[in-house]
């Protein structure tokens, strides 16, 4: 049990640090590439916060596990958007830009609408996934496109504010990367070995250590972005992974390995893009995410995971 604790402790060290690492970074990074917080956040930051899902979703499609591949991703996505977001909110309110969500939104939306109709009949081959892969590289062709003169509103405790070398803020970006990736790891192996010791059930273990374990690194860089008055960020690092989560991930898993899904997950399909309309919804409404939407967020989130629970969903 001490040495359980002792790796949730030093977890949640790497997670903080890396965040701090991660954010901070990509900031300068925006500021030297002339990028928005937002983009920053949407590709760079979702980027590295996808590489847990792409490791998992990969080796589930080697091993012929179509439904841990793409429920993986599913579950991800469901928890960027309710849990993330959600708890960020009620932290943050997250503001964006009327013009920037009307330019960035039309990704996520086309997105999340593909893998709705190419896994609806429960099968992903080669061809969805070059199309989604081929989309990958649309998206990030027109992400790093558009030039603007952004200043970064960072405190002066932020490591090397003023340092202008653009290597350093990438290897700061990803040293935060990897610290959150290996702290989520060592929280989720020292939260299950404890819960086990305590008699909880696998299931519960499932959906709540491990899925929100999985979902740590995307929360603490939302969380110590918008802190830092970067709200963009936190909302472009859910839009991004959740692209990314899509088409680089699945992408590329069903490109290499063609998969079939054996359990009915046209519910959750529903599910995910009716959340996402939810967000949409919530931010056209407002222009942003506050602490009223983040709490519906969760709601939507916690009802997801009861009614898997209690197979209604």
């Amino acid at each position: 049990m001490l040495i359980n604790s002792g790796l949730i402790l030093i977890g949640l060290i790497f997670l903080y640090y890396g965040g701090e690492l991660l954010i901070t970074g990509g900031l300068q990074l925006a500021k030297y590439l002339k990028l928005s917080p937002f983009i920053i956040g949407a590709t760079v930051v979702g980027f590295g916060t996808s590489t847990p899902e792409l490791a998992v979703s990969l080796m589930a499609s080697f091993q012929g596990s179509g439904d841990l591949a793409l429920g993986n991703i599913i579950g991800s996505n469901i928890a960027n958007i309710g849990l993330v977001l959600g708890l960020t909110a009620l932290i943050v309110p997250l503001k964006i830009e009327k013009q920037r969500f009307r330019n960035e939104s039309p990704p996520l939306i086309i997105t999340t609408f593909i893998i709705l109709i190419f896994a609806w009949n429960n099968y992903l081959g080669r061809v969805e996934g070059l199309i989604m892969i081929c989309l990958l590289c649309v998206y990030l062709w027109r992400s790093f496109r558009t030039k603007e003169n952004i200043e970064t509103d960072l405190s002066d405790n932020d490591l090397y504010k003023n340092n202008r070398n653009p290597l350093l803020h990438t290897f700061f970006v990803l040293i935060g990367i990897g610290m959150l990736i290996i702290g989520a790891h060592w929280i989720i192996d020292g939260s299950v070995e404890i819960a086990r010791m305590l008699g909880a059930s696998e299931w519960f273990i499932g959906v709540s250590i491990i899925a929100l374990g999985t979902s740590l690194p995307e929360l603490t860089s939302s969380i110590i972005a918008a802190k830092k008055g970067q709200g963009e960020m936190a909302i472009g690092n859910v839009f991004g992974s959740n692209i990314f989560n899509i088409l680089m991930v699945i992408g590329t898993a069903s490109s290499i390995h063609p998969f079939r899904i054996i359990e009915r997950i046209d519910t959750d399909l529903i599910f995910t893009t009716s959340l996402t309309c939810l967000l949409f919804l919530l931010i056209r409404m407002g222009r942003s995410i506050r602490k009223r939407d983040g709490i519906i967020l969760c709601l939507c989130y916690v009802s997801y995971i009861g009614l898997k629970g209690t197979g209604l969903l």
